[in-house]
């Protein structure tokens, strides 16, 4: 299964906290559950599966804009992969706010993923590609 989630790459971000007297309540900042939202109806749009609980190999291709600030060469050498973003997100959260949107979509839980690969590139149209297949 492959699919695509348009827009720029997006990580999970730290729950917020908000005090109400004598209790602190925890909440899922509303980026991350759009960007959520998003990646669910990505998954629906492209025909997902539903993988139950298999073992699962899951590759992350997330592919940011290349900056305006780059000279003609520096963007043909990003183009080409000679160049690679060193921006955030950061891999690891990449990869937990896609997982964490499948759970329950595409598969019973992301504890079923027993390998996983992502890569970070540049691209003139930003995106994520997924691909998720049984092992």
């Amino acid at each position: 299964m492959i699919f695509e989630i348009l827009g720029e790459p997006m990580g999970k971000q730290r729950p917020k906290f908000a005090r109400m007297g004598n209790f602190t309540r925890t909440y899922t900042p509303k980026e991350t559950v759009s960007y959520e939202n998003f990646v669910k109806l990505s998954y629906q749009s492209f025909g997902g599966d539903y993988f139950g609980d298999s073992a699962l190999k899951v590759e992350i291709d997330a592919r940011f804009t290349i900056p305006k600030s780059f000279s003609k060469k520096k963007w043909q050498q990003a183009m080409n992969g000679e160049i690679k973003p060193k921006v955030k997100p950061d891999c690891d959260n990449i990869c937990k706010i896609i997982l964490d949107a499948l759970n329950k979509i595409a598969f019973d839980d992301d504890k079923q993923v027993v390998e996983l690969n992502i890569t970070k590139s540049y691209s003139d149209i930003p995106r994520v590609i997924v691909r998720i297949e049984k092992i």
